[in-house]
């Protein structure tokens, strides 16, 4: 697993230290911030070309059960985040 550390640490080596890993990280909180944002709008949906899109989606109420004593529950509305591969993504995965 990558961690923020491990994600700035490459993307200062591949811009071969021409921009700070402070600068790296303000622009990374940045960006995720704004996908956040984005994806907190009722129709909220990011699409990054050669990468992906994330979709906010709602998962409808509905009545479950509790798993050691069988009682119905009901669970509220929620909202949740989709991840859809672009075709070149999964092609890159796939090689």
């Amino acid at each position: 697993m990558t961690t923020k550390k491990e994600l700035i640490d490459a993307i200062h080596t591949k811009l071969a230290g021409s921009v700070t890993k402070a600068e790296i990280q303000s622009i990374l909180e940045a960006s995720f911030t704004a996908i956040k944002d984005e994806l907190s709008k009722a129709d909220g949906k990011f699409t990054h070309s050669g990468f992906g899109t994330f979709e906010r989606r709602t998962r409808a109420a509905r009545i479950g059960q509790h798993p050691k004593t069988h009682a119905k529950i009901s669970i509220p509305e929620s909202h949740t985040v989709a991840f859809k591969p672009s075709s070149s993504l999964k092609r890159d995965l796939n090689k």
